[in-house]
Order: C-alpha cells, then sequence, then structure tokens
C-alpha cells in the first residue's frame, strides 16, 4: 500500500512540473508577441525597432518648353473628348516627331475676342515660346462689331509679343448667311493683324476639313475627332518653322 501511494505522489508531481512549464512556455510567447506589439507602435524618438516607410520620390517639374494654344471652342475641343482635340492631337504628334514641347490646351468654349484679352495674363504666366492664337468666330456668329474684335485680337497678338513669345494665327470664316460684305470684313481681319505683327498666318483653320463628309459635327461648326486631327496637321505645318529640337 506504502508503494502504491508513493507512486501516486510521485505521479502529482510530475503532473504539476509539466504544467509549469507549459504555463512559463506561453507566458514567454505571450511575452515576445507584446514586445513585437510594442515594437510596431513604438513613437519616434523610442529605442525600439521600427521599420521606416518607403520613401517615394518627387516627380520632377515638366521642364520641357511650352506650346499654348489659344482660341475658343474650336481650340477646346468642343463635341468630343479632350485627348482628340487638336491640341491633344499635336501633342503627340510632336511627340511622334521628337519635339521636347509641352502643348496647353487653353480653349474656352463660347469665348470671344473680349474674354480672350481678359485671359491674356494667364496665358503668359505659361511662359510659352509659342502661342497659336484662333479667337473671332463668336464675334463673328453674334454680330459684334468687327471694329472692336480687330482691335481685341489686334491686343492679344502684339501683348503676346512683347512678352517674347512667337505667335502663330488660325483664322475662320463665316457662314455664308451672314451676307458676302461681313464676311469680306471678318476674313479680312487676320491677313491685316498678322501682317502688322509680322506673325505667320493659317487663313482657314478648317483647310481639308471642312465639307468633308465625317469631318464636322452635326451642328456645322466643330470638327469632329478625325476633322481635329486634321487640324492638328495644318496647325503643325504653320509653327513649323519655330520649332527646334
Amino acid at each position: 500500500m506504502e508503494d502504491v501511494q508513493k507512486l501516486f505522489v510521485f505521479l502529482i508531481l510530475t503532473a504539476l512540473c509539466g504544467c509549469s512549464a507549459d504555463v512559463g512556455h506561453n507566458d514567454a510567447g505571450t511575452s515576445a508577441k507584446k514586445d513585437a506589439e510594442i515594437a510596431v507602435i513604438a513613437p519616434l524618438g523610442s529605442s525600439a525597432a521600427v521599420t521606416p516607410a518607403a520613401v517615394v520620390a518627387p516627380t520632377p517639374p515638366d521642364a520641357r518648353r511650352v506650346i499654348v494654344c489659344f482660341g475658343d471652342s474650336l481650340t477646346a475641343g468642343y463635341g468630343v473628348d479632350p485627348d482628340l482635340s487638336y491640341p491633344a492631337n499635336l501633342q503627340r504628334n510632336l511627340d511622334r516627331n521628337g519635339f521636347a514641347y509641352r502643348v496647353e490646351n487653353m480653349g474656352v468654349s463660347g469665348d470671344t475676342t473680349k474674354d480672350g484679352v481678359a485671359r491674356l495674363n494667364r496665358v503668359v504666366a505659361l511662359k510659352p515660346v509659342i502661342a497659336v492664337v484662333e479667337f473671332g468666330g463668336n464675334d463673328g456668329l453674334r454680330g459684334l462689331p468687327l471694329g472692336d474684335t480687330q482691335r481685341n485680337l489686334d491686343t492679344i497678338v502684339s501683348t503676346l509679343k512683347k512678352a517674347g513669345v512667337r505667335v502663330a494665327m488660325a483664322g475662320i470664316t463665316l457662314p455664308r448667311d451672314y451676307g458676302p460684305d461681313y464676311i469680306s470684313r471678318f476674313n479680312g481681319m487676320y491677313p491685316a493683324i498678322a501682317k502688322k505683327n509680322g506673325v505667320a498666318l493659317l487663313p482657314f483653320m478648317y483647310k481639308n476639313v471642312y465639307g468633308l463628309p465625317g469631318f464636322i459635327q452635326a451642328d456645322g461648326i466643330h470638327a469632329t475627332a478625325r476633322g481635329n486631327a486634321q487640324v492638328a496637321l495644318n496647325i503643325e505645318s504653320l509653327i513649323a518653322p519655330m520649332l527646334k529640337k
């Protein structure tokens, strides 16, 4: 009987020692886990090891020379996706031909020449090397006094030239129902201003566009995506002597 009692006591002690070892092991694991958690949330300046966040390098500024396309809805790309406007097409053409320029679309639908004068400071602030000026269509469609339109256009062109910008003008015309006299005087503004200021001129920006199926929208005024691609080629030819690689 005494031997049985001794064996019983031995088994109890052994079990107790095993539990104690397990408890110690669990405590150690819990402690390690807590230490890891503390290391993760440790504040700056603490001695705990903290993995630094990845440093993202800032995007370098675009140092390319700027070409501004300055005008109304014909420049803005009314009725088509912005990526299908003529300035967007011009950008792709220049990139493809190895010219390092950034084309800025400064066209605003509905703008008259007076609105263009009001926005001149924003254009000059971009410090463009070339500006393509396309205004007048809205003035003509609204029947505004041509004397005012011509003065505004002259102000736009001369101000840009004084700022050291090389200027090219893109002309437009009016529907036939405005009468031959008004249309003739309207069309004559562009060569007069170009000659006075000594700038390049494309008399009709819709050359090889107007009247061709699929090149003009249903409104009879604005170019389609196909039309804008051709306008971009017209403008690229206009400014080609000004471009440098």
